[in-house]
């Protein structure tokens, strides 16, 4: 019987945020967060629209797609919450000091998008007092970056 590959910790905790990211309502791309301390999940995040607002998905269009807005451009017109910032939202305060946050990022196509947090949530996350983002960019390698 050949020995079964087990996972790093960074790639178990990847690959769960990828499964999280299949929740996302963003026609766009797909994006999931996972927040650990100590090798325990305090909180996972998905991109969509704020609660209780239409998600693009049930509305069947996006606003930024649909005035051909680049990526990356004019973010207060998208309804959606980032999958990190939802995730810190569900977190517990005070788990979050020093614990990492592991976020994957999909295309429309499924390959992976650049999953780097915007500047935005660089400074959700500094705020939250996380330690390190470990992600996936586009070229499907995984990236830490400590905070």
């Amino acid at each position: 019987m050949k020995p079964k590959h087990r996972p790093s910790w960074d790639e178990y905790f990847l690959e769960i945020a990828k499964v999280v990211s299949s929740r996302s309502t963003c026609l766009r791309r797909r994006y999931g967060a996972v927040i650990v301390k100590d090798n325990v999940i305090i909180s996972t995040g998905y991109n969509g629209a704020a609660r209780g607002s239409v998600e693009c998905t049930e509305r069947g269009s996006c606003k930024r797609q649909d005035l051909k807005i680049p990526p990356g451009q004019r973010y207060e017109l998208c309804e959606a919450v980032h999958a990190e910032q939802n995730a810190i939202i569900n977190a517990p305060p005070e788990r979050m000091k020093d614990a990492k946050i592991y976020i994957a990022g999909f295309e429309e196509d499924g390959s992976f998008a650049e999953s780097a947090p915007c500047l935005l949530c660089q400074r959700m996350i500094k705020n939250a007092m996380l330690s390190e983002v470990i992600y996936i960019n586009k070229s499907g390698e995984i990236v830490k970056t400590k905070i």
